[in-house]
């Protein structure tokens, strides 16, 4: 279940430096029951740098819009909290991809494990 985000709220939220970005995330998440990320048809948009990939999440599907921009073909995908933490985070982990909590224009962004940010979102 989505909320509403008016532009001055995402660009507060992507002001936050990115410790606070990941709380906020973890806040939002919790409450809302759903992540999001960026995909094309079924094929989930995958970061890579310095020989490790990393799937990017948002705790809302503007920020993840406003993140790709124009050029990006990808658009937002809700994953639902139960099955993120259900299937997908056991299998990231398996698979050694990690996660980029709520990416801004900040090139020090929060990236944990997938069990680290289920931990975060169990607790």
């Amino acid at each position: 279940m989505s909320y509403e985000l008016s532009a001055e709220q995402r660009a507060d939220i992507l002001a936050l430096d990115a410790d606070e970005r990941f709380d906020y995330f973890v806040t939002m998440v919790r409450e809302t029951g759903e992540l999001w990320s960026l995909a094309d048809q079924d094929e989930w948009l995958v970061l890579r740098a310095d020989d490790e990939e990393f799937l990017p999440l948002w705790p809302h599907p503007d920020l993840a819009a406003d993140w790709a921009g124009e050029q990006e073909t990808a658009k937002p995908k809700a994953i639902p909290l139960a099955v993120w933490l259900e299937r997908w985070a056991p299998g990231m982990e398996a698979d050694g991809l990690m996660v980029a909590v709520c990416p801004g224009d900040d090139p020090n962004g929060v990236v944990v494990t997938a069990a680290d940010l289920r931990t975060a979102l169990q607790d």
